[in-house]
């Protein structure tokens, strides 16, 4: 067998564990997940262009202003899981993107998903858009630090050591499954290993200075322009 056949497999039976064992949120989005993903399918989709894929902190992102380009497509959603992401891949997949930013993750550390669970949701995401859109370029960033210390912060998603965990196997298993792992966890980490309050206002969210600090990360580094 191919090892990335034996990962698929083992991953898969994971899931199928935690699914069976209630950890499968979808049920339980909230009814912005549902008006939004409504308002989605309802858009004209123009096909090649660039997307931006995960919850609130790629909601809160206005792409187009940011990047100069009208052509930009945000799929974020307030709230959303790695669960959430699968469930409407193929709305995403309508686009067949030209470049695929995916972060997703945090929402289901704060309902105590885990961590195996969430590394192979992501693998699966992954494995959907090559089979709907082979020529898409994936990007899997790595899930943000968090900061406890602000203000505002809510404590389930004090989840550092198992963010940690996570983007050690997003990055170990990049090149097996054919997508490039974007580090952007380092790039938003203070000294003490924690979000840099600089960009943040409650410790999970991204401030003004947040994103903008993003968008200089992945054009210094080449993944857009």
């Amino acid at each position: 067998m191919t090892k990335l056949f034996l990962i698929a497999l083992l991953f898969a039976a994971v899931t199928a564990v935690a699914q069976k064992r209630g950890y499968d949120t979808l049920p339980n989005l909230p009814d912005h997940y549902k008006q939004r993903l409504a308002k989605f399918r309802a858009e004209k989709a123009e096909t090649g262009s660039v997307v931006f894929l995960g919850n609130s902190i790629t909601e809160g992102g206005n792409w187009r202003k940011l990047l100069k380009d009208s052509s930009v497509v945000n799929r974020g959603i307030s709230g959303d899981n790695t669960f959430g992401v699968i469930n409407r891949i193929d709305e995403v997949m309508r686009f067949k993107p030209s470049k695929l930013f995916i972060l997703i993750g945090v929402n289901d550390l704060s309902k105590s998903i885990p961590n195996s669970a969430v590394i192979e949701n992501i693998f699966s995401i992954a494995s959907r858009v090559h089979s709907a859109s082979p020529k898409t370029k994936i990007f899997v960033q790595s899930i943000l630090p968090v900061n406890p210390g602000v203000k505002g912060f809510m404590t389930r998603f004090s989840k550092q050591s198992d963010i940690i965990e996570i983007n050690g196997q997003l990055k170990r298993y990049a090149e097996v499954l054919k997508y490039e792992y974007v580090d952007i966890h380092s790039a938003f980490r203070d000294s003490k290993e924690m979000l840099d309050v600089r960009y943040t206002y409650d410790g999970l969210h991204l401030n003004a200075a947040g994103y903008q600090h993003w968008v200089e990360f992945l054009k210094k580094n080449s993944y857009i322009e």
